[in-house]
């Protein structure tokens, strides 16, 4: 029980530091779309905020995607193994 505890936990734990909002700017954009959220900044615009986040939302989705699979794969084998120590 105490596992089952801990690991949902630090899985909550992880999805909290995943999708904690990042202050940090980003800098993998094309030119274009840098230029463009850089110039909208700069003029008092929250454009190019919303367009960093919405990256920064995207760059989440795949790891949100594993770790659901992972505990979906973690779920099952428990109880595979619960079924083969009881019979």
């Amino acid at each position: 029980m105490k596992i089952k505890r801990s690991f949902l936990l630090g899985l909550l734990l992880g999805a909290a530091v995943l999708f904690t909002p990042n202050s940090d700017d980003a800098q993998a954009q094309c030119a274009m779309c840098a230029m463009n959220a850089e110039n909208s900044v700069q003029e008092g615009n929250t454009q190019g905020k919303g367009l960093n986040d919405g990256i920064l939302f995207l760059l989440g989705m795949p790891y949100l995607a594993v770790a659901v699979v992972g505990f979906i794969w973690y779920k099952k084998f428990r109880e595979r193994e619960r079924a083969n120590t009881a019979v």
